[in-house]
């Protein structure tokens, strides 16, 4: 989170009730982003993975939220600890939180600061599994969301954003979550792409977005979701919130521009809503740690870069053959590692003093070594998300009843039906007319039968 004005002490009497109410808004705003994400997901998948996906969305959330409570909360944002690398269990159980301001936010209640970080802890799971889609179970994911906040998000939400966590101290500026957020479910998609291995079918069969409509519909959802993100990491209702609300929607339609033009001239001179969402998306993610630090002219620089970088990763899957179907390392782990180095060069310090904050900026401060820290975050988020991601994915892998991978049968009849008994669509079966040129029936759609390649850019 952003530093807090100098001076206040986390105590109750500086308790403002305009900004706890717009980090409570902030709250709601985040939490529309996981069924945005679920619905993201599932317009990208086949239509029979589609229920699914919004599902793991909300179940990973649902665990997150009580891992949270339980100790998520005390290990990821202690500010009573004083080691570097992760929080004591003062606020387990929520136990002392309620309107003891957090000494991140000294002007809201720590309850209202609990409920808002826990929304961010709650998405980044679900950003995370899009790298298993279509073909992981359900119920080994109840139990590794839970596992996974506590070993690899909360750590390094602690060494970003708590008083004490060594990224933070050493200087890194990470204003809303590029490295806890995006950069760690980046790596750990790229993780599930590996060890559970690639789609049957994958570089015989061709996959395409089934619902262009859901992809919007979630794109949307992500958007308005995100001016919560953003402007909320303010934790207090004053300019500097404003402008992270307005560099990010300038860095969203950035991205989606770009990521289109680039697509437009690359594919065979045609438009895409598929292309200018994920661009959005890019965008979106690629100014996210430094959203309350730039300046809206260099939020263009953000989107444009991010929409054009996060197009050209999604060539590397093809290039190293892993399957993240949904292009989560591409948009997430690259974007976030983009956003962290841009943060670095046009980090202005006088936008952090909007709200009475004090940095030494980026290149543009001419303060060389931030882009240093940045680099070293970025590292150590990235090294490790992948690395603990892959381990309790192999752990999984060696405990009956908890193996990751749906079985060859249900992948070909497709999680929606295999794992939950349920169906996204329902369709009629058609008879073809005598004559009709094609004789597939519409139930081919229920199956999830494709024909065109799901690849962005491709």
């Amino acid at each position: 989170m952003a530093p807090h004005p100098r001076g206040l002490d986390p105590d109750a009497s500086h308790i403002n009730g305009g900004d706890t109410a717009w980090i409570l808004v902030c709250a709601a705003l985040v939490f529309i982003m996981a069924p945005g994400v679920g619905y993201f997901y599932s317009g990208m998948a086949r239509s029979k993975n589609a229920v699914s996906l919004v599902f793991l969305c909300m179940i990973a959330m649902a665990v997150v939220s009580i891992q949270w409570v339980v100790w998520g909360y005390s290990l990821a944002l202690s500010d009573t600890a004083t080691n570097p690398f992760i929080g004591n269990l003062t606020y387990g159980l929520l136990l002392d939180v309620g309107n003891k301001a957090h000494a991140n936010a000294p002007t809201i209640p720590g309850s209202v600061y609990a409920i808002f970080q826990c929304m961010f802890a709650a998405l980044t799971p679900a950003l995370a599994l899009g790298g298993a889609a279509e073909r992981i179970r359900v119920f080994p994911v109840i139990l590794f969301s839970f596992i996974w906040s506590t070993v690899v998000y909360d750590p390094i939400a602690y060494w970003s954003w708590a008083p004490s966590g060594w990224m933070n101290k050493m200087g890194e500026l990470d204003y809303a979550g590029g490295t806890p957020v995006h950069i760690s479910s980046g790596f750990a998609a790229l993780a599930f792409s590996i060890v559970l291995g690639k789609r049957k079918g994958y570089g015989q069969e061709k996959f395409e977005p089934h619902n262009y409509l859901n992809i919007i519909l979630g794109t949307a959802l992500l958007w308005f979701g995100w001016f919560g993100f953003n402007g909320g990491s303010a934790v207090a209702s004053n300019g500097r919130a404003g402008m992270a609300v307005a560099v990010t929607h300038i860095a969203a339609c950035m991205g989606g521009l770009s990521w289109s033009l680039v697509a437009y001239f690359r594919n065979g001179y045609k438009f895409s809503s598929f292309h200018f969402c994920s661009g959005a998306v890019a965008g979106l993610v690629t100014i996210t740690p430094g959203s309350g630090y730039v300046s809206p002219w260099a939020a263009l620089i953000f989107g444009a870069v991010g929409g054009i970088a996060c197009h050209f990763a999604v060539d590397l899957k093809e290039k190293f053959r892993f399957d993240d179907a949904l292009d989560v390392f591409a948009v997430h782990g690259v974007g976030g590692i983009v956003g962290n180095l841009l943060t670095g060069i046009f980090a202005n310090k006088a936008v952090a003093a909007l709200s009475g904050s004090e940095i030494k900026g980026g290149w543009i401060d001419h303060h060389w070594v931030q882009l240093g820290y940045q680099v070293a975050g970025s590292c150590a988020g990235a090294a490790w998300s992948f690395v603990v991601t892959a381990i309790i994915l192999y752990a999984f892998n060696v405990i009956p009843g908890l193996q990751l991978r749906i079985h060859e049968e249900g992948e070909i009849s497709g999680t929606d039906i295999t794992e939950m008994g349920e169906h996204g669509y329902k369709f009629a079966t058609i008879e073809p007319s005598p004559g009709s040129q094609d004789t597939r029936s519409l139930s081919a759609l229920e199956r999830g039968d494709s024909q065109h390649s799901s690849n962005g850019t491709s």
